[in-house]
């Protein structure tokens, strides 16, 4: 891929608002926001600290039996990258207070004809 399709600022801005929107819908359990963001089909992954999903039925049942307390946390060493105008791939790292254990997710993300979709997901924890 040519560097002049990575990172374009108007793709970015775009990708990276989406990111933040989901971040803000996590730490306030907005399920719906969060629905919306992920790509509505059975070929949608998540894998989590402690479940694999699989397809965006699994992943609604996931979110609606979740515990929505404890759910802020710090994000850090975030890096989005673009790929052309219709991929996107987000990496965080995070901390939740009273947690030693450091978070990890990665988000890849198409741009669908409704907007920006997460497409795969993974969060994992390490000590």
């Amino acid at each position: 891929m040519r560097n002049d399709m990575l990172n374009d600022p108007q793709v970015l801005a775009e990708i990276s608002a989406a990111f933040y929107r989901y971040e803000q819908a996590l730490v306030s359990n907005d399920t719906d926001t969060l629905d919306a963001l992920f790509w509505h089909d059975a070929r949608t992954v998540r894998y989590g600290a402690t479940e694999n999903l699989y397809g965006i039925e699994q992943i609604r049942a996931f979110r609606a039996a979740r515990p929505s307390a404890g759910l802020d946390r710090q994000l850090s060493n975030t890096v989005i990258t673009t790929y052309g105008d219709s991929m996107a791939v987000a990496s965080t790292e995070f901390r939740r207070a009273g947690s030693e254990k450091v978070g990890r997710q990665m988000q890849t993300w198409v741009k669908m004809e409704d907007g920006w979709r997460i497409v795969a997901a993974h969060v994992s924890l390490m000590a």
